[in-house]
């Protein structure tokens, strides 16, 4: 489903900035995606309706932060003038439909799922915004094929990460939690048996991006010897070592610690098989996504003592909450994990602490800004990365126009037709799959002849979504 920006005029009421951009943010509720048609030989053969054009101001913008967003997120939007709502927890789907119908950007953590079902009901959406590592848990292409950016914070909360993996390390080596739990239980168990220290131990590294950089030096700070396996050829930290396939590091390994994205290639990539390639008493870590391990096969291996201690961080299936919802998800996997031994579950807290949060709060509200009132994709997910210097207040009758257009041939020359006439300060495209995104300046032009073009490229059979910023 697609949704078009109408044509925006300069109005009072937004907050003074370098860029004065606003825009329109009805929609047609009709609009539908249409197979690229064979031929462009006429520039209005899917006309797209003609809507009643009227100001608009950054005060009409809705924003829904959902999960408790961090307070820097929420500061940063709520500057821009942007209507912002802030819910504490993610929404079932349908309350979820309900909620996303009116607003123009959404903001959400791991747990609220923007399915293609939910994408399809959000007439007016524009950007999403992921205030997390993750984006699994929206439909990528879906959101691209409607014109829907999305944005996520790759890195701001690798450090949380990574030291959270360093007390797993050092907890799981002297099973702290079992004697934690046994202590909160009236029981004094005071041994020695199976207990190390982590110092000349060797700490193997699956992925080693920004997580396993920042796990690096940790490790080595402690006296570990670190190894890892990526697969790209990558620059060391220290005096780290990569070596050439994940049984190679399996078999080399005291501590297993898992950093890689959830891919097809990475679902159950540590089974059966890895597991009996790990070294007898060795400990596995998984702080990235639920489906890299096999649950039940790490179950059998560390009831059978191949595996001396596990924390996970992720899961298979992650509730939204507590409650019923919540027992439901967990008995589908961790039945088998209830009796085993020193084994520490987490909450899919890796990024949960407050500089983290603060730091994700900034970085995904400033592209969502940035995307809003400039059109800069620079970090988008799934979208092609454009970026254009800001239109400055001492631009007079410039205008930015955003096409967001199906990959086809010929669309180009259609537009350069459009604008033909006009003076094109500057200009960059990119294509990434079956979705294109122009962004063009052009200055010298007035309230009419803006409204031509943006008419003209609504028309156009190719259009996903077309916006005009100031």
């Amino acid at each position: 489903m697609s949704s078009a920006q109408a044509i925006p005029v300069r109005g009072g009421g937004a907050p003074s900035r370098s860029v004065t951009s606003s825009f329109d943010p009805s929609s047609s509720p009709t609009a539908t995606f249409t197979s690229p048609p064979s031929s462009f030989s006429n520039v209005r053969a899917q006309q797209a309706p003609v809507r009643e054009l009227k100001p608009f101001h950054t005060g009409d913008i809705k924003v829904l932060l959902l999960e408790n967003v961090n307070q820097t997120g929420r500061d940063i939007l709520s500057g821009q003038g942007y209507q912002v709502e802030a819910l504490k927890t993610s929404l079932p789907e349908d309350q979820l439909i309900e909620k996303i119908r009116d607003v123009h950007v959404i903001g959400i953590r791991s747990k609220t799922k923007l399915t293609a079902r939910v994408l399809r009901e959000a007439k007016n959406l524009i950007v999403v915004g992921c205030f997390c590592i993750g984006t699994n848990q929206v439909d990528l292409q879906y959101a691209a094929n409607a014109g829907i950016a999305v944005f996520n914070s790759p890195f701001s909360n690798s450090r949380s990460v990574a030291e959270l993996v360093i007390s797993e390390i050092i907890a799981l080596a002297r099973q702290l939690g079992d004697r934690s739990m046994e202590l909160h239980q009236g029981i004094w168990n005071k041994v020695s048996a199976g207990c190390w220290e982590v110092r000349g131990k060797t700490l193997g590294i699956v992925g080693y991006g920004h997580i396993g950089n920042q796990l690096s030096v940790l490790a080595e700070a402690m006296g570990m010897k670190v190894i890892y396996y990526d697969v790209i050829n990558l620059m060391s930290m220290g005096t780290a070592t990569q070596v050439p396939t994940l049984k190679a590091l399996l078999e080399g390994a005291d501590f297993v610690t898992l950093h890689v994205p959830e891919l097809p290639e990475t679902a159950n990539m540590i089974s059966t098989e890895q597991l009996s390639q790990m070294r007898d008493g060795s400990y596995l870590i998984n702080a990235s996504r639920g489906s890299v391990v096999d649950i039940q096969a790490l179950a059998d291996a560390m009831k059978s003592g191949k595996i001396a201690g596990a924390a996970l961080d992720v899961y298979p299936n992650e509730p939204a909450g507590n409650g019923p919802y919540f027992t439901n998800e967990l008995n589908s996997w961790a039945e088998d994990l209830r009796s085993v031994k020193n084994l520490i579950l987490s909450p899919h807290i890796g990024g949960s602490t407050e500089e983290a949060q603060s730091a994700i709060g900034v970085e995904v509200a400033e592209a969502l800004k940035n995307y809003i009132n400039e059109g800069t994709t620079l970090g988008a997910v799934n979208l092609p990365e454009v970026s254009l210097r800001s239109i400055t207040s001492e631009e007079k009758n410039h205008v930015r126009i955003i096409y967001i257009h199906k990959n086809v041939p010929g669309v180009l020359r259609r537009v350069n037709e459009i604008w033909g006439d006009h003076n094109v300060d500057k200009t960059m495209t990119d294509s990434r799959g079956d979705v294109a995104y122009l962004m063009a300046d052009i200055s010298n032009v007035g309230p009419e002849e803006i409204k031509n073009l943006y008419q003209s490229l609504e028309d156009l059979g190719s259009r996903i979504r077309t916006r005009v910023l100031y």
